[in-house]
């Protein structure tokens, strides 16, 4: 048998740019979930509000009779928070098994044994998510808001309320930020999706709870920051410039929002390793 030269050769495949592997994997990730007929039957679903919201601005411009529908920076504020229970929904069926499933197959060595960094890797899979949480609320909110100039025929509302471009997109990132790197904290301790989807459903709805229940009691909303939801209603109120529906201080919210995604990120740097790490 023949005993062919392997002497040293020079590489002649394409380099590819560092830093540039999360794309990799948020592409694959978006691809594989597209695929799933009744996910996309779930984004059609969350985007009724929009077509609803839409004829309403349509009705509102064209027909006098209809001026009570005519849009204002609330009907914005409240699109957003509408869309809160996809944002939900979609946040549990495509983020709850992003890390969950790569742990449970030992996928994750295999990820970082490769030139790829953690950091490549949780943005990765952050931005899974995060497509898909601004296809429900930041794309059709600034398609709302072009609608309404369309309709009106002027730019009287857009320039009388310029203050919504910044609003919808601090806002909307305030979601999808917080729901993101809360679920891939949550991904990242387990290998199981479904406990994953328990523990983000029970953080929501048990935080929800016991401050409505707080509330009940002392008849007092300045323990909003107690709730998940609540602070983001809260943030919204101020972001949309209304009058804040608790009488939390707005930076109380906030900073808890953001030690949410501070721990989360304590998290995701402790638990994304080669190696599985026991506590």
């Amino acid at each position: 048998m023949p005993i062919h030269d392997q002497s040293y050769r020079r590489y002649a495949g394409a380099r590819e740019q560092l830093g540039n592997a999360w794309l990799v994997i948020a592409g694959s990730g978006i691809r594989g979930i597209i695929r799933k007929r009744r996910f996309l039957g779930l984004l059609l679903f969350a985007w009724m509000p929009f077509f609803v919201r839409a004829i309403q601005i349509y009705l509102a411009a064209n027909f006098p009779t209809m001026s009570m529908l005519a849009a204002t920076a609330e009907t914005f504020r409240e699109f957003l928070e509408q869309q809160g229970l996809f944002v939900f929904l979609i946040t549990v069926w495509v983020g709850a098994g992003l890390i969950a499933n790569d742990k449970r197959v030992n996928a994750l060595q295999i990820y970082l044994s490769k030139p790829l960094t953690r950091i490549e890797y949780v943005a990765g899979k952050l931005a899974i998510l995060a497509v898909f949480l601004l296809l429900v609320t930041w794309v059709p909110a600034m398609l709302l808001l072009l609608l309404q100039m369309l309709f009106a025929g002027s730019f009287a509302f857009v320039r009388a309320n310029l203050f919504l471009f910044p609003a919808i997109t601090v806002f909307s990132l305030l979601q999808v930020l917080l729901a993101s790197f809360t679920m891939l904290a949550l991904s990242s301790l387990t290998k199981s999706s479904r406990y994953v989807g328990i523990l983000y459903a029970g953080a929501v709805f048990f935080t929800d709870a016991v401050y409505g229940v707080v509330y009940s009691v002392t008849d007092n909303s300045s323990l909003s920051w107690m709730s998940f939801p609540a602070n983001l209603r809260q943030l919204g109120d101020v972001v949309f410039r209304l009058r804040p529906r608790y009488e939390t201080p707005w930076i109380v919210s906030l900073m808890v929002v953001a030690a949410l995604i501070g721990v989360s990120m304590l998290v995701l740097e402790r638990r994304v390793r080669g190696v599985e790490v026991v506590a």
